[in-house]
Protein backbone atom coordinates (compact mmCIF):
# COMPACT_ATOMS: atom_id res chain seq x y z
CA UNK A 1 0.00 0.00 0.00
CA UNK A 2 1.51 3.35 -1.03
CA UNK A 3 2.45 5.82 1.69
CA UNK A 4 0.70 9.21 1.70
CA UNK A 5 3.77 11.23 2.58
CA UNK A 6 1.69 14.34 3.35
CA UNK A 7 0.04 12.49 6.25
CA UNK A 8 3.26 11.40 7.95
CA UNK A 9 3.55 12.73 11.50
CA UNK A 10 5.70 11.83 14.49
CA UNK A 11 3.81 9.23 16.52
CA UNK A 12 3.94 9.23 20.30
CA UNK A 13 4.38 6.41 22.77
CA UNK A 14 2.57 4.00 23.16
CA UNK A 15 1.85 3.88 19.38
CA UNK A 16 2.15 0.21 18.28
CA UNK A 17 4.65 1.05 15.50
CA UNK A 18 7.18 1.92 18.21
CA UNK A 19 7.03 -1.65 19.55
CA UNK A 20 7.24 -3.52 16.24
CA UNK A 21 10.59 -4.60 14.80
CA UNK A 22 11.03 -2.82 11.46
CA UNK A 23 11.39 -4.73 8.19
CA UNK A 24 14.17 -4.21 5.64
CA UNK A 25 13.52 -1.76 2.81
CA UNK A 26 13.60 -3.97 -0.32
CA UNK A 27 14.63 -1.25 -2.81
CA UNK A 28 15.37 2.45 -3.04
CA UNK A 29 12.32 3.87 -4.82
CA UNK A 30 10.85 7.33 -5.32
CA UNK A 31 8.49 6.53 -2.44
CA UNK A 32 11.46 5.79 -0.13
CA UNK A 33 13.10 9.06 -1.19
CA UNK A 34 9.86 11.02 -0.54
CA UNK A 35 9.41 9.40 2.88
CA UNK A 36 13.03 10.21 3.79
CA UNK A 37 12.57 13.84 2.69
CA UNK A 38 9.41 14.15 4.80
CA UNK A 39 11.17 12.56 7.78
CA UNK A 40 13.97 15.12 7.50
CA UNK A 41 11.36 17.90 7.48
CA UNK A 42 9.67 16.48 10.56
CA UNK A 43 13.01 16.02 12.34
CA UNK A 44 13.95 19.67 11.74
CA UNK A 45 10.47 20.97 12.67
CA UNK A 46 10.48 19.05 15.99
CA UNK A 47 13.46 19.94 16.35
CA UNK A 48 15.52 16.79 16.73
CA UNK A 49 18.77 15.22 15.55
CA UNK A 50 17.36 11.90 14.33
CA UNK A 51 14.11 10.20 13.36
CA UNK A 52 13.41 6.55 12.58
CA UNK A 53 10.66 5.28 10.25
CA UNK A 54 8.74 3.59 13.12
CA UNK A 55 8.43 7.07 14.66
CA UNK A 56 6.26 8.08 11.69
CA UNK A 57 4.30 4.83 11.84
CA UNK A 58 6.23 2.91 9.17
CA UNK A 59 7.78 -0.50 9.79
CA UNK A 60 10.82 0.27 7.62
CA UNK A 61 14.50 -0.10 8.53
CA UNK A 62 15.29 3.51 7.71
CA UNK A 63 16.33 6.51 9.76
CA UNK A 64 17.47 10.05 9.14
CA UNK A 65 20.05 11.98 11.15
CA UNK A 66 21.20 15.57 11.33
CA UNK A 67 23.65 15.93 14.20
CA UNK A 68 24.41 19.62 13.64
CA UNK A 69 20.95 20.93 12.80
CA UNK A 70 22.32 22.19 9.48
CA UNK A 71 20.45 20.50 6.57
CA UNK A 72 23.72 20.13 4.65
CA UNK A 73 24.82 17.61 7.30
CA UNK A 74 21.61 15.53 7.07
CA UNK A 75 21.96 11.87 6.12
CA UNK A 76 19.60 9.03 5.30
CA UNK A 77 20.37 5.49 6.48
CA UNK A 78 18.49 2.66 4.74
CA UNK A 79 18.83 -0.85 6.20
CA UNK A 80 21.51 0.26 8.68
CA UNK A 81 23.70 -2.19 10.57
CA UNK A 82 25.79 -1.18 13.59
CA UNK A 83 29.32 -2.60 13.65
CA UNK A 84 32.42 -2.61 15.83
CA UNK A 85 31.10 -1.05 19.04
CA UNK A 86 33.91 0.32 21.18
CA UNK A 87 34.58 -1.11 24.62
CA UNK A 88 34.31 2.26 26.37
CA UNK A 89 30.76 3.03 27.47
CA UNK A 90 29.45 6.53 28.10
CA UNK A 91 26.36 7.82 29.87
CA UNK A 92 24.57 10.65 28.13
CA UNK A 93 21.18 12.23 28.67
CA UNK A 94 18.91 11.31 25.77
CA UNK A 95 15.45 12.40 24.81
CA UNK A 96 13.14 11.12 22.09
CA UNK A 97 10.68 12.84 19.76
CA UNK A 98 8.17 10.04 20.41
CA UNK A 99 8.51 10.46 24.19
CA UNK A 100 8.22 14.23 24.70
CA UNK A 101 9.46 15.65 28.01
CA UNK A 102 11.10 12.34 28.94
CA UNK A 103 14.87 12.09 29.27
CA UNK A 104 17.29 9.69 30.87
CA UNK A 105 20.94 8.81 31.18
CA UNK A 106 21.53 6.12 28.57
CA UNK A 107 24.75 4.08 28.54
CA UNK A 108 26.06 3.23 25.09
CA UNK A 109 29.39 2.48 23.41
CA UNK A 110 31.19 5.79 22.85
CA UNK A 111 32.45 4.68 19.44
CA UNK A 112 30.63 2.71 16.76
CA UNK A 113 30.42 2.23 13.01
CA UNK A 114 27.29 2.08 10.89
CA UNK A 115 26.89 0.58 7.46
CA UNK A 116 23.81 1.53 5.43
CA UNK A 117 22.47 2.27 1.96
CA UNK A 118 21.98 5.84 0.76
CA UNK A 119 19.17 7.14 -1.45
CA UNK A 120 21.24 6.41 -4.57
CA UNK A 121 21.37 2.73 -3.60
CA UNK A 122 25.05 2.82 -2.59
CA UNK A 123 26.30 1.17 0.61
CA UNK A 124 28.45 3.35 2.85
CA UNK A 125 30.17 3.01 6.19
CA UNK A 126 30.79 5.70 8.81
CA UNK A 127 32.52 5.63 12.18
CA UNK A 128 32.12 8.12 15.02
CA UNK A 129 32.92 8.59 18.68
CA UNK A 130 30.85 11.77 18.97
CA UNK A 131 27.14 12.70 18.79
CA UNK A 132 26.54 10.87 15.48
CA UNK A 133 27.51 7.56 17.14
CA UNK A 134 24.85 8.09 19.81
CA UNK A 135 22.22 9.10 17.22
CA UNK A 136 22.89 6.00 15.10
CA UNK A 137 22.50 3.74 18.14
CA UNK A 138 19.33 5.50 19.35
CA UNK A 139 17.67 5.36 15.93
CA UNK A 140 18.73 1.74 15.34
CA UNK A 141 17.11 0.92 18.68
CA UNK A 142 13.84 2.29 17.23
CA UNK A 143 14.20 -0.10 14.29
CA UNK A 144 14.50 -2.94 16.81
CA UNK A 145 11.48 -1.72 18.86
CA UNK A 146 13.65 -0.52 21.78
CA UNK A 147 12.91 2.82 23.43
CA UNK A 148 14.96 4.95 25.81
CA UNK A 149 12.56 4.00 28.61
CA UNK A 150 13.80 0.42 28.14
CA UNK A 151 17.45 1.46 28.57
CA UNK A 152 17.12 3.94 31.43
CA UNK A 153 18.59 3.18 34.83
CA UNK A 154 15.99 2.55 37.57
CA UNK A 155 16.17 6.07 39.05
CA UNK A 156 15.45 7.68 35.67
CA UNK A 157 12.55 5.25 35.11
CA UNK A 158 11.07 6.28 38.44
CA UNK A 159 11.59 9.98 37.67
CA UNK A 160 9.75 9.58 34.34
CA UNK A 161 6.89 7.32 35.50
CA UNK A 162 4.33 10.11 35.63
CA UNK A 163 5.18 11.43 32.15
CA UNK A 164 5.03 7.90 30.69
CA UNK A 165 1.64 7.29 32.32
CA UNK A 166 0.35 10.60 30.92
CA UNK A 167 1.30 9.49 27.39
CA UNK A 168 -0.43 6.15 27.96
CA UNK A 169 -3.58 7.91 29.22
CA UNK A 170 -3.67 10.19 26.16
CA UNK A 171 -3.56 7.12 23.93
CA UNK A 172 -6.40 5.47 25.87
CA UNK A 173 -8.70 8.46 25.25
Amino acid sequence: MPVDVSKLRIVLYPHPALRAKAKPVPAITDEVRQVAARMLELMHEAPGVGLAAPQVGLSWRLFVAGPTGDPKDDRVFVNPVLLDPGRDLEDYEEGCLSLPDITGEIRRPAKISVEATDLDGKRFRLTSDELPARIWQHETDHLDAILIIDRMPPMDRIANQKAVRELEKKKAR
